[in-house]
């Protein structure tokens, strides 16, 4: 018998096919963040426990995915992408807000975001170290959009006199480096302080790097 060339198009059980494979990755996506992102941790993890714990047979896990590195990269990606859309949506809000206000909303949902869910951080700053080139090549990737971010803010705020004209990209790639460090040490318990004040000294950071000593806002 010749194989199936195309995936079934027909409905089954009041769903299209493209919706029950939409079904099944979620499936896989959010056992894997319940067995990446606690235990046992990607890297002791099989795809038959991944399958039993979504509910799914191993032949499902290969029909939406090559390898369990495969779900990792995708489940790092969702992560950032939560992440981002709440960072988003807190800068549409804070449109209008001075410099100071604006910059604490973004990193209150940031931080909100990330920390809300431990499995969150672990995927973003632990399990996603060192698996392999392809893999870092994303990780950077994503830090990049992150970088790209608070470059696009700070000309911004700059153009509008609220900050120091210059180039912010080295600046932001160290910026976003403190961020991470400072965000996983506090949720490992390292950091003796509420997430408030974490926030708040990343804050007065990025102001000291957007409002240098002996720039002052330009007088009309």
């Amino acid at each position: 018998m010749a194989g199936r060339l195309k995936a079934p198009t027909g409905r089954y059980g009041g769903k299209t096919a493209a919706e029950r494979q939409a079904e099944r990755r979620r499936r896989f996506l959010d056992a894997a963040l319940e067995l990446f992102g606690g235990d046992p941790g990607y890297r002791a993890t099989t795809v038959a426990a991944l399958s039993e714990a979504a509910g799914l047979s191993t032949r499902q896990f290969y029909e939406e995915f090559r390898t369990l590195e495969d779900v990792l990269a995708a489940l790092h990606l969702q992560v950032n992408d939560w992440a981002e859309e709440a960072v988003l949506a807190a800068f549409a809000e804070a449109q209008g807000l001075p410099l100071a206000e604006r910059v604490t909303a973004i990193f209150r949902a940031y931080a909100g975001n990330v920390t809300g869910d431990p499995r969150r951080i672990r995927i973003t700053f632990v399990e996603i170290i060192g698996v392999s080139a392809r893999l870092e090549e994303q990780r950077l990737a994503r830090r990049s959009r992150w970088v790209d971010l608070i470059c696009a803010e700070a000309d911004s705020a700059a153009a509008h006199g609220e900050a120091a004209p210059r180039d912010y990209r080295i600046a932001a790639t160290a910026f976003i480096g403190s961020v991470n460090g400072l965000l996983h040490d506090w949720s490992a318990g390292w950091v003796n302080a509420t997430l408030d004040e974490v926030v708040d000294e990343l804050v007065h950071q990025l102001l000291a790097i957007l409002r240098p000593p002996g720039w002052a806002t330009p007088t009309a």
